[in-house]
């Protein structure tokens, strides 16, 4: 049987989600709090990796466990709730069909990254934004924004050393909120490469200093360069936000918990 999990966490205190030797991970404390309840081993599928330091305002999460003991769908979340830390909740639980696959059903993404933008550090966002005392020109920001939207290879904006062979994705939101002394940039897409949100705030910042030109950020797409791109932003002000699942596959599978 599996189980959708919707959940947040703060990850300052994980090496990211996925499970790593040696290193206290979001899955692991899931499989952990599933293993407990279940009474017996669980296996944790996540819809997207996050690295070390990123948090989840939203996360989708797969139980799948077969084991005996009976407890009702309603009754998931609170349960594992007890067995978790306080920086993971769960917020719902509904049961899917044997064979839904998480991230196959997983149409995109959207990240928020949070910048606190004055002079004097905030220790209530302490390790939750950027602490950036510089002043932000935003209208330079916003001029950036339209060549980051549609389709593009992306390779000038993922972390050296990756791996992955298609870096095309589809960008389908970028913009930039501020109130106050807060400043988000939000962006949605298909799928990001590795880091590829980080270089994307890190760009917009050197653009706003005056370091990365307008041709320079085209050339940067266009040819994939990822020494034209600008730094990887730190990973404490970056926030995993919402998840779009396919609907008529969630409609197909999803049973009420209600």
């Amino acid at each position: 049987m599996k189980h959708l999990l919707t959940l947040s966490y703060l990850g300052t205190a994980y090496s990211g989600f996925q499970v790593q030797p040696n290193a206290k991970t979001v899955q692991a404390a899931l499989q952990f709090a599933a293993t407990r309840i279940f009474d017996t081993p669980c296996g944790i599928t996540g819809c997207s990796r996050t690295d070390s330091g990123v948090h989840a305002n939203e996360y989708l999460a797969v139980i799948e466990e077969h084991g005996t003991a009976s407890i009702p769908e309603s009754a998931v979340a609170r349960a594992m709730n007890t067995y978790l830390p306080k920086d993971i909740s769960v917020s719902r639980c509904v049961a899917v069909a044997d064979d839904f696959k998480i991230r196959r059903e997983v149409d995109g993404k959207e990240y928020v990254y949070l910048i606190w933008n004055h002079p004097y550090r905030n220790p209530f966002l302490s390790d939750r934004a950027l602490y950036y005392p510089r002043k932000l020109d935003l209208d330079a920001i916003q001029k950036a924004i339209p060549c980051f939207l549609g389709k593009h290879d992306f390779r000038a904006f993922m972390a050296s050393g990756s791996d992955i062979a298609d870096t095309v994705r589809t960008v389908t939101d970028l913009r930039v909120e501020a109130e106050g002394d807060q400043v988000k940039i939000y962006v949605s897409a298909d799928g990001f490469l590795y880091n590829m949100v980080r270089i994307i705030v890190g760009t917009l910042l050197e653009i706003s200093e005056g370091k990365i030109s307008f041709s320079r950020l085209e050339q940067a797409i266009a040819t994939g360069e990822r020494s034209l791109a600008g730094r990887t932003a730190p990973a404490e002000g970056l926030y995993l936000n919402r998840v779009f699942l396919n609907s008529d596959a969630l409609k197909r599978e999803e049973k009420s918990c209600e």
